[in-house]
């Protein structure tokens, strides 16, 4: 692969300068932690310590972390049939590039069947994640895993302590990085741990997720890619998703261009041989190629003989134009460096809260509001380009519209921040969304939601055949009943029976007929109840004790929905 890193970026750096680059790199971690191919580590005695500030999350999934800026070959993959180094099953051999470890390999293709499986509409292919999982981690550093697919060591990124990386404090305590003061990506797919808490899969069944696993991994990626009801079969859409992960077009560029090469032809190669990247774009700053057009080398070029010192189009770093060797100080024109003006995030001072109306809805229907925030200053004025983060807190299963519990969303020119809309599961009860700002520790708003049962206003039987039985027999029909709401179907609606005294006395009757339980006991008060999709509730068999006479059977239901029932006992006619 050593011929090909020349033409990968444009004005590369050499081996020598990566080296220097890298050793830099390494100084800046804390102990236990060894750099692992130009910049992404391998930790080792790091533990989880400490009661640091927690601080917000950076950009995607990455917190856009340093990736590896290596391409594929100009020349298609060209394989060949070839038997599976790990199963003995025929595969694809070609060049080393399109190389992929079994254990990533089979991590990304049941990540898609998952996601074709829960989120069908989302047409995510495994090539994609191959794509990321090679320019994040080199497949996690060349397939480095054992048999359940945990990385030998944790892969981590940089502390993101704003020297030369985004600044996000610690939101873990440690616990997925190992560092107390600063977040690091972590993992194959280089997850920060604030994006891991609420992004985490667990991929491979053992009840927990690691981000440090590749099957935990790449299945979380997979579903922060299908966010926001995305189809990825849509380029513009694949493209928002690949950006979301990491905000940057090079790093777009880079992923497209693995996507295409995987996507021409791949084959198994046992774990821990996979090919390793040599640059990043930590250690590599130049422009990346177009994926679709890779730059060609060109020969260097002689070097022009440089102008006249003397010549007044050719200005000095110190001066304009000036031919003496020795320093001047600065014209008196020139102004002073000024300082670092303070970003959107760091100015922001509060949330307020933006006409937020009331939040309630019916169990599985959309709420009618959402909710709303303003980024404002100290001097109450709206800041734009803030990230704000929506998050579901409670024992729910409401979601935002996509199926995700947290939404994080970029403030308007007024500051203003709408969270996507909710939609509410079948449990019932009460919730909070909880508004904070990304980046900043500063206090949130709470906005308590309600889900409520769903309704019925309208109980009908479905026959008019007469209920009748003799002493001591059963009713030949079973009581059955539709219930409406607002004159459309009501399903999945709680209800109650009752065998009442009399329609005056609501009370339990103690004679007449009666259901059985389960150990055929009987009982005349049946709860738990629910109509159908389609709104029918049909009850159990009907018994009569030795009583005769007209006899009351109530039926109500959430939402007010009330209907009593005749059932006559008499002896036959002789």
């Amino acid at each position: 692969m050593a011929a090909h890193f020349g033409r990968l970026r444009k004005g590369a750096t050499t081996t020598a300068v990566a080296a220097v680059a890298v050793a830099a790199l390494s100084a800046s971690q804390a102990p236990g932690v060894t750099t692992d191919d130009l910049g992404r580590q391998a930790a080792g005695a790091a533990q989880p310590s400490g009661d640091a500030k927690t601080g917000g999350a950076g950009g995607g999934a990455t917190g856009d972390s340093p990736y590896y800026t290596d391409l594929p070959p100009l020349k298609s993959p060209n394989p060949s049939p070839s038997a599976s180094p790990t199963t003995g099953t025929t595969v694809s051999v070609g060049e080393a590039e399109a190389g992929i470890p079994a254990t990533v390999l089979d991590a990304y293709k049941k990540a898609e069947a998952e996601l074709r499986a829960s989120k069908p509409g989302c047409n995510l292919p495994w090539q994609l994640l191959a794509a990321i999982g090679k320019v994040e981690s080199g497949q996690a550093r060349g397939g480095r895993v054992d048999a359940s697919g945990t990385t030998y060591s944790p892969i981590l990124g940089p502390k993101l302590d704003g020297n030369g990386f985004a600044l996000i404090a610690d939101t873990d305590h440690g616990a997925y990085d190992g560092d107390p003061a600063y977040d690091r990506a972590v993992g194959p797919m280089q997850f920060i741990p604030s994006t891991w808490e609420w992004a985490g899969r667990d991929g491979n069944g053992d009840g927990k997720k690691d981000p440090n696993n590749v099957y935990d991994a790449a299945l979380a990626a997979g579903h922060y890619l299908c966010r926001f009801d995305r189809d990825l079969s849509v380029q513009s859409q694949m493209n928002a998703a690949i950006l979301n992960y990491n905000n940057s077009t090079e790093y777009l560029n880079t992923v497209l261009s693995w996507l295409e090469y995987y996507r021409k032809g791949t084959h198994e190669v046992p774990d821990g041989t996979g090919t390793l990247p040599s640059h990043s774009s930590n250690s590599d700053p130049g422009s990346s190629p177009s994926p679709t057009t890779p730059a060609t080398p060109s020969t260097p070029s002689t070097p022009s003989t440089p102008s006249t010192p003397s010549t007044p189009s050719t200005p000095k770093p110190g001066g304009a134009g000036s031919t003496s060797p020795t320093p001047k100080p600065p014209a008196p024109s020139s102004p002073a460096p000024s300082p670092t003006p303070p970003t959107p995030t760091q100015t922001v001072d509060h949330l307020e809260d933006a006409n937020t109306g009331k939040l309630t809805a019916t169990a599985g229907s959309a709420f009618g509001t959402k909710v709303a925030v303003r980024a404002e200053s100290k001097a109450s004025k709206g800041v734009a380009k803030v990230r704000v983060r929506f998050t579901i807190i409670g024992d729910t299963d409401a979601t935002f519209t996509g199926g995700e519990s947290v939404a994080t969303v970029v403030t308007g020119s007024a500051g203003t921040a709408t969270a996507p809309a909710l939609v509410a599961g079948e449990k019932t009860g009460d919730f909070t969304v909880r508004a904070t700002v990304v980046g900043r520790v500063l206090g949130g708003l709470d906005y308590t939601a309600t889900v409520t049962p769903r309704q019925a206003d309208t109980l009908t039987r479905t026959s008019d055949t007469a209920l009748t039985c003799v002493p001591g027999g059963e009713f030949a029909d079973q009581v059955e009943l539709k219930a409406t709401y607002k004159g459309a179907v009501a399903g999945k609606v709680a209800a109650t029976a009752t065998l009442i005294k009399s329609a005056d006395d609501a009370t339990e009757n103690d004679k007449g007929p009666y259901f059985k339980d389960a150990d055929g006991k009987t009982i005349r008060t049946l709860t738990d109840l629910t109509t159908d999709a389609d709104g029918v509730l049909k009850l159990p068999k009907l018994y009569a004790d030795d009583a005769t006479g007209t006899f009351l059977l109530r039926v109500n239901t959430a939402g007010g929905a009330v209907l009593t029932v005749e059932l006559k006992v008499a002896a036959a006619a002789s």
